[in-house]
């Protein structure tokens, strides 16, 4: 999959076959709809595009009123949502940046300079919800009938339901939110993931006997958090299990920083202490512990980590009897 940040590139297809939005967590309805445009894509001979959005808008419109804190929780991270468009088949991705410039357009002028001019579509689907342009005033009749004058066809899918509950991004960070992993796994239809390179830290687990695989979350308000059994790929051929927090450490510093630290409860004894830094690897976070803590000295943290590990431990052999 080809990635392009905004519209002035040469290496942008000359038509497409067109889906936007902002695909947090591309979930099943996300996953439905990118089947569908990517069967128009085939049937016009033409490579299937997302249009998405970095930061999202709900972000821009929350900090340039000043309330950064009612931005939406992040599903995932632009890195994550860019691995799943791809394994869908996607063949190109455009992510235009939000600002205040992008926000204010008319939504003739999005048609003109972004549909038209920008990206050649000659099909465009939308969501049943979609709205565009400056206070969103463009809505599907508009784009219909731009479709319809400027020669691209246009499709809306409605809402995408599991069991009778609507898929929505929306959905998908309340089940986060509420530690319901399994919940997540079924509007997801898969393992909710952070993926990332494993970075050096202070080396802190060390001292504490239980060494970590740091990853950044590039975002400061994940949609999960807390401590988790996981399961990590990219170490070796298999999956290792795991116990992982995702948050800000309070008890070591807590400057704000979202980061992931998994302990592997098994080692691939040919990575060596230094084998896994710079490796890319997916964390599949399986079943919630319990919320961040914490904890009055470093002598506590280790009981906690210890006692986090027995319960995953725990958990782990209870899945395999099930």
């Amino acid at each position: 999959m080809q990635v392009f940040r905004g519209l002035r590139h040469p290496g942008i297809a000359p038509a497409c076959a067109l889906t936007i939005g902002n695909f947090d967590g591309v979930h099943r309805g996300h996953q439905a709809m990118l089947a569908l445009l990517t069967n128009e894509a085939r049937h016009r001979g033409v490579p299937s595009c997302v249009l998405s959005f970095e930061p999202h808008p709900r972000d821009y419109f929350a900090r340039r009123a000043g309330r950064a804190d009612q931005a939406p929780r992040r599903v995932a991270t632009l890195r994550d949502k860019l691995s799943e468009l791809e394994r869908c088949g996607i063949d190109q991705a455009v992510i235009m940046r939000f600002d205040a410039r992008f926000a204010g357009q008319t939504p003739q002028a999005f048609i003109d300079d972004v549909l038209v001019r920008g990206l050649h579509a000659r099909y465009v689907l939308v969501g049943d919800d979609f709205r565009f342009g400056a206070r969103r005033a463009g809505d599907y009749a508009m784009l219909d009938a731009a479709g319809a004058a400027r020669g691209f066809d246009v499709a809306r899918m409605m809402s995408y339901e599991v069991h009778g509950l609507r898929v929505s991004s929306s959905a998908v960070r309340q089940s986060l939110g509420d530690g319901d992993m399994a919940q997540a796994t079924t509007l997801l239809g898969r393992p909710y993931s952070v993926s990332g390179h494993v970075l050096h830290g202070r080396k802190l687990g060390r001292e504490l006997g239980t060494p970590t695989l740091n990853l950044r979350f590039g975002h400061a308000r994940p949609a999960a958090q807390g401590v988790f059994a996981v399961r990590v790929h990219g170490l070796d051929d298999g999956a290792l299990p795991g116990v992982a927090s995702l948050g800000v450490r309070p008890t070591v510093e807590d400057d704000g920083r979202q980061l992931l630290e998994v302990y592997c409860l098994q080692w691939p004894e040919a990575l060596g202490r230094q084998g896994a830094y710079g490796r890319c690897v997916k964390v599949e976070l399986l079943h919630k512990l319990h919320d961040e803590r914490k904890y009055p000295t470093l002598e506590a943290l280790r009981e906690g980590i210890q006692r986090d590990i027995a319960d995953a431990q725990a958990w782990f052999a209870a899945a395999a009897t099930r």
